[in-house]
């Protein structure tokens, strides 16, 4: 028996969920088995795995994540698989973590787009649409948000390049470019520019945890009206209203 994380929800969520356990594991030197390990490695951050593991298996979860963490010795294997993770407390910690000297340099060595950190002054916009739509602030708050910024080249980021809003945004600013890239290389492009328009979601919260030198804006919410955590809420991050 060891713990292991399932591929539940998409891959911002398995970020999350992976990067809670991994911090619990090497603080108590557990043995973990991890859903898209390798995928998630090509971002640069290595998920621990010990050498413990138990006959028995405790939940982990959002309310005791924090009371597992700080235990002194841990006599039990973790199942995590039922929790997001995606809480203010638990969010700042692993932001925190990604933020260290020597974690941030290994996702800044392993970006293929590096050579682009404090060289620009680009805009990125990532607007989470397809099933989660109806959550979406709308075409107002992009446009508002991209009227107080100064930047040069607008690229923008979606899941549903059909949508009105999309089209909308490229009507008004032609010279925008769409970027298609895959989930790791959307990751590493987007946190190489100077300013970053967030929309809802663990995808966009994460494109902001792994932007280290930008500026980053988000949408304001009301936890009880959204489907994630309070994954936004992080110092210097400035909250823009949606009307």
């Amino acid at each position: 028996m060891i713990t292991t994380t399932v591929p539940y929800g998409r891959l911002g969520n398995q970020i999350i969920r992976n990067l809670a356990v991994s911090l619990v594991a090497e603080k108590h030197n557990l043995i973990v088995d991890y859903c898209n390990k390798d995928l998630i490695h090509k971002l640069g951050i290595e998920l621990f795995s010990g050498i413990n593991s138990y006959n028995c298996t405790e939940c982990l979860t959002d309310d005791n994540y924090f009371t597992i963490y700080n235990i002194d010795k841990l006599n039990y294997n973790v199942n995590p698989n039922n929790h997001f993770f995606q809480t203010k407390e638990i969010t700042n910690f692993l932001y925190n973590y990604l933020h260290k000297d020597e974690i941030k340099s290994k996702i800044i060595d392993n970006n293929p787009f590096k050579d682009r950190y404090t060289k620009n002054n680009d805009l990125f916009i990532h607007i989470r649409l397809a099933d989660v739509v109806q959550y979406n602030p709308g075409v107002t708050y992009y446009v508002n948000a991209i009227k107080n910024i100064f930047f040069d080249d607008l690229y923008i980021s979606t899941d549903d390049n059909n949508n009105d809003i999309i089209k909308e945004l490229l009507k008004l600013y032609p010279s925008s470019q769409l970027i298609n890239y895959d989930e790791i290389n959307t990751f590493q492009f987007a946190s190489t520019c100077k300013h970053i328009i967030l929309s809802h979601g663990s995808f966009s919260a994460l494109i902001g945890y792994l932007s280290f030198f930008s500026n980053i804006y988000y949408p304001e919410y009301e936890l009880n009206k959204i489907w994630y955590g309070d994954m936004f809420s992080i110092d210097n991050w400035i909250k823009l209203s949606v009307n």
